[in-house]
């Protein structure tokens, strides 16, 4: 996400990212790599829980989950990881971002 954030950006859209490591952890990971966005430490798990991430120890702690909130706090596309590695492109979420845009702005202009 970090080569594509300026097309996030572009798309009217932040990217956050929530994290299983504590804040110290957390903060040292984002100043090393120096990351443009968002970083959220949920070490208990908090976020994970509201959105229904899931958390196995079998499967070496979260799977990823992506969440696409709107501006008006509604969840506008989420998936689910089965392991660490299924994640989907940026392409595709680029893509989502671009519909869901499109469609605010037809409800916004049926008002």
């Amino acid at each position: 996400m970090r080569q594509d954030y300026r097309k996030f950006q572009e798309r009217d859209a932040e990217v956050w990212v929530v994290g299983p490591e504590d804040r110290q952890a957390f903060e040292q990971y984002w100043q090393k790599e120096q990351l443009p966005f968002v970083g959220l430490p949920d070490p208990e798990h908090r976020v994970a829980n509201l959105y229904g991430q899931e958390v196995t120890l079998l499967k070496l702690g979260r799977m990823p989950a992506l969440v696409i909130i709107d501006k008006k706090g509604r969840v506008g596309y989420q998936y689910y990881g089965k392991a660490m590695w299924d994640i989907p492109p940026n392409d595709e979420i680029l893509a989502l971002l671009e519909d869901l845009n499109q469609a605010e702005a037809i409800e916004n202009s049926n008002k």
